[in-house]
This record gives C-alpha cells, structure tokens and sequence, in this order.
C-alpha cells in the first residue's frame, strides 16, 4: 500500500481521541473499518503506532513521531491554494505618469499611507495617451498634465482632480546676456535657440508658440528634445540653447532659472482616475500625497518661493 492523505487524518483522528471507536464516529466509519485500517498502516511501516489499553490507546514513541509528521503534512496540504489573509487583500494600483518631478514623491507617500497596497508606474509623456489608457483600463490612475482654457477630456469613466496649476519658468546658461534679470521677457529671448519638447496630445506646445506668437516673434531655432532633465541641463550650461522649464527645476552648475515676465505660460497637472477601480481611500491618498509632495518640491526652489511670495497664491485648480 501507498500512504495517502486519507491514511494520514485517521492517525491523527485516533491520537486525538485517544480511541478507536470515538475517532471513527468523529471520521463517519465504522469501527471495524478505521481498526482494519490502522493495522494496515501499522504493517506498512512494520511497527506499532499505538499501544492498546482498556481505556483506550495511545501513541507509542515511534507512533508519535508518526503522527507528528502526518500532522505537518496535512498542515502543508491544507494550505497549498491558500494566501494569507494579507496577501489577499494586497492589490495593484496601475499608475500611469508624464514628465512631473512631484511622481517619486507621491508614490512614497502613498505607500507609507496604503502600506497594503503595491504601486506600479508606467512613464507615459503623452497626457492623451495616459487618457486612453485610462479610457481603455490598462491603468487605474494617472498624473496628467493640461493648460487653462484646454482642460483634460474624457469620458465619464473617468474623473480629475487639480493637483496644482503653476507657472512656466525658463532655464538660461549662467553666462546669458540676461542672467542677472529678476524676470525675462518672453521677447527679449527671441533670438536664442530653443528646446521644445514633442506635442503631448493636451495642447503643448501650441500654447509655447501661441505665447511666442503673442510677444511677437517665431522662434528662429528649435531642438525637438524628449529626454531626461539632466541631459537638457547639460546642454543648456554648454550654451546651446533655453528651455521652458517647471518652476520646481532644480538647476545644475552653471544653469539658472528664471520666471517669465506677466506669466504667459502655465500648466496644471491633475489626477485622473476609474472610479471603477480606486477607491475614495486610495484617490484622497493619491491626491493629498500629491499635493505634499509638490510642497517638498516648492521648499526646494528658491527661485519659485521668491516669485511666489509676490505673485502667487499657490492654490491648486
């Protein structure tokens, strides 16, 4: 014979009942059928299991180390199939985010709020394909970006929220003609080469052009650049261009940061996700943890604190 798990529960019915009789009223047998049975098993290992008595039986040494081994087993096979409780109740969060300094912040924050919950991003630069991604389910939530008057479009499976709107700053090499200039003018920088980041399905950059346009130039040169900021900033202290920049830019040596006179550019970035799939819990996480993380970042940039401190009231839309 094979032993089996079936082998294995009728041992330990008789160790837990102390008798023959009372385990196999508690197992659904016959008496006769579970005695048949342990004899079996007792010839199958070649030694008693337990010692008979008037009262009962009992395990021998060797049937209790029998009996303690089937009990691990049957533990083990109990559970096979079966997560902890935590582990059940642990799920994804699918975050979906564009080009935001304020992104490393957030989801540190969430987890330390959801510690049950696991956060997975996916970097998408295109704030109309974090929409359809939404749209489609691929994602559950998202950091997206807009302007004002050109607001995110969905449908109603999805909901935003404001997370901040601010302005848009410009980076200049340290050794520009207008480095010591509290503000730039938008026209004054007419000449100079420019980086431009690719068009992000939300309006950009038509408002970067349409500002231009308003303070009555073309820019003369643009490097379309879609890469890292470390990268843009690089070029930017080698002199071979500005760039429209976040007002939270940390700059590098030989880079400096400077707002734009009367504010021409803006840009919200907002939260947006399926009510379907986040929960009220997880979306106030999400947006409070947001909103602190960009506070860290505005700790961390003189240059917006001192602009802020005249012209901004820092309230998100």
């Amino acid at each position: 014979m094979e032993l089996e798990l079936r082998h294995l529960r009728v041992l330990c019915a008789i160790a837990d009942a102390g008798s023959v009789g009372r385990a196999a009223a508690q197992l659904g047998y016959s008496q006769p059928a579970v005695s048949t049975q342990l004899r079996r098993i007792e010839r199958h290992l070649g030694e008693p299991l337990f010692e008979r008595g008037t009262s009962g039986v009992r395990p021998t040494r060797y049937g209790a180390e029998v009996v303690a081994q089937a009990r691990d087993v049957l533990t083990r096979a109990d559970a096979i199939g079966h997560r902890p409780a935590a582990a059940r109740a642990r799920r994804t969060l699918r975050v979906a985010a564009t080009n935001s300094p304020m992104l490393s912040g957030t989801v540190s924050r969430v987890r330390t709020r959801l510690p049950d919950l696991s956060v997975a991003v996916t970097s998408v630069y295109s704030s109309s394909r974090i929409v359809e991604l939404l749209e489609e389910g691929t994602v559950d939530a998202a950091i997206a970006a807009d302007y004002p008057g050109m607001e995110l479009r969905h449908s109603d499976a999805v909901k935003h929220r404001g997370i901040v709107t601010e302005p848009t700053f410009v980076a200049l090499p340290s050794r520009h003609r207008l480095r010591q200039c509290a503000q730039v003018q938008l026209a004054d920088l007419a000449e100079d080469a420019w980086f431009v980041t690719p068009d992000d399905g939300a309006g950009w950059p038509g408002v970067f052009y349409d500002a231009c346009a308003a303070a009555g130039f073309t820019p003369v040169t643009v490097h379309e650049f879609l890469g890292d900021q470390a990268q843009l900033q690089s070029m930017i202290a080698d002199g071979l261009g500005v760039s429209l920049v976040q007002p939270t830019l940390r700059p590098i040596p030989h880079v400096v940061v400077k707002p734009l006179v009367g504010s021409p550019l803006w840009c919200r970035y907002v939260l947006a996700w399926r009510p379907d799939t986040v929960t009220e819990e997880v979306e106030e996480a999400l947006s409070q943890s947001a909103m602190a993380a960009y506070r860290d970042l505005v700790a961390q940039a003189p240059h917006l604190r001192a602009w802020a401190s005249h012209t901004w009231s820092g309230t998100g839309a």
